[in-house]
């Protein structure tokens, strides 16, 4: 599966179903490009069992204020619609790994 990217519009469906994790990110912001490989990665061993989704804060404003996203990255675990987890900051494949793993 791809890594999905949502709008203020379409965010509700996106996470609708299943285990979403959400990358809250701005193309400005350093950690969010040095992530942005560990999201590919975690996408190619997990993303049978787990969707994500990326979340431009500046062109989104609505979604990020409605879970209060102060800074970024921020990463959202949802399931079927609800937010589960929250991490924020790089982090290594390992702790998303791990992080996914409770919730699948």
């Amino acid at each position: 599966m791809a890594i999905t990217h949502a709008t203020d519009q379409n965010f509700a469906g996106e996470i609708g179903s299943g285990v979403v994790l959400v990358d809250f990110w701005a193309p400005w912001c350093g950690p969010c490009k040095m992530i942005a490989p560990v999201l590919e990665e975690v996408d190619a061993e997990m993303g049978d069992k787990v969707k994500i989704v990326k979340l431009d804060v500046d062109e989104n404003p609505e979604t990020s204020a409605q879970y209060g996203v102060m800074s970024i990255p921020t990463l959202l675990v949802f399931k079927n619609g609800e937010q589960v987890d929250k991490v924020v900051g790089y982090q290594p494949k390992e702790n998303l790994v791990s992080l996914l793993e409770k919730h699948i």
